[in-house]
């Protein structure tokens, strides 16, 4: 999965996605300017691959949305512990949103469980309280699948208990497995039990169980998440440009060890040269296992653009949903 520069497609972002190691792009910020621009780019990016190609987006409210203009502004995931009614339909809307104007997913939702000293998760996580996190992000991802949008649970197998953020250096989570089990990993097998169709890894590193950082990681990756709690959806790796992921070696190693701890896809965004290198070193494998996980994450849109606009669901809940963002940044 690879980033692009702007908000049209260059000739390099052209050649880039129509590698044959391209699978995915991910929209940022800077690639959005307008619903009628990013539709545009959309089918500009489909169009470039000649073929199946999936489009990402961060999505999941509060300080982490990417689409803003002519969007329904979505509060941070906590928000939703003061008016829990709102959450099915909020997934739902965020979901609908992007597939009417050709998103495949959001990387939402955030399963991770607020401890209250993180940097980077903070309000982006439902709650400190684990019972009410399961109960909540089953209730949005169910709102994302009725709109007909996979959804990816993120990250593995818990980012909220460390201050560090992965963007900026390498956390480590001292707890034990158990510890980690009964407080972090129950959304996540909550919601594999649900069917869960996609997991990100965290770039952390927890040394009671793997020295590794659980996206580089055979043990948490395989052992845990495959074997132990049954996941067999997609895994995608965190973004290797993280400083998070630069323990384990150089761009092309980190790619080779993400692939080889399990993850099926594996995110390289904002380093055109890194993308570059990981698109000319991968080795192309016909896995049909992991080619039906991937394709298994395309959208199934409901609704255009102008006919959600219309449908009554919509007009409820986008205002509901603004209102309830305003009342929490104030």
């Amino acid at each position: 999965m690879i980033d692009i520069t702007g908000i049209t497609l260059s000739q390099y972002d052209k050649e880039k996605i129509a590698h044959p190691n391209t699978g995915a792009v991910i929209l940022f910020a800077r690639n959005y300017e307008s619903p009628e621009q990013v539709w545009e780019l959309n089918q500009q990016i489909k169009a470039a691959r000649k073929g199946e190609i999936l489009i990402a987006v961060d999505q999941e409210g509060g300080r982490v949305q990417r689409c803003q203009t002519g969007f329904t502004r979505l509060p941070p995931a906590a928000a939703y512990a003061d008016q829990p009614e709102l959450t099915d339909g909020a997934g739902w809307l965020m979901a609908a949103e992007l597939l009417a104007l050709g998103f495949d997913f959001s990387f939402a939702p955030v399963l991770d469980i607020d401890a209250g000293i993180s940097e980077i998760i903070g309000n982006r996580s439902f709650s400190q309280d684990t019972q009410q996190a399961c109960d909540l992000t089953s209730a949005f991802r169910k709102g994302m699948r009725r709109a007909g949008m996979a959804a990816i649970g993120k990250h593995f197998p818990g980012h909220g208990a460390v201050a560090l953020d992965s963007h900026l250096t390498l956390p480590m989570d001292e707890r034990d497995f158990e510890t980690i089990y009964q407080k972090d990993i129950l959304p996540f097998k909550r919601l594999i039990q649900e069917g869960l169709e996609g997991i990100m890894p965290a770039h952390v590193v927890y040394p009671a169980i793997d020295e590794l950082p659980a996206g580089f990681s055979p043990v948490w990756i395989n052992d845990i998440l495959r074997q132990r709690l049954g996941f067999n959806g997609v895994v995608f790796s965190d973004d290797i440009s993280m400083e998070g992921a630069a323990s384990v070696g150089g761009f092309d190693e980190r790619s080779k060890l993400a692939q080889q701890a399990g993850c099926d896809m594996v995110l390289v965004c904002n380093n055109e040269k890194a993308a570059e290198d990981v698109l000319e070193s991968t080795p192309i494998e016909n896995n049909r296992i992991r080619e039906q996980r991937l394709l298994h994450m395309l959208a199934k849109p409901n609704h255009t653009q102008v006919e959600l606009k219309n449908n009554p669901e919509w007009l409820e809940l986008s205002p509901k949903i603004t209102q309830l963002s305003k009342a929490y940044a104030n």
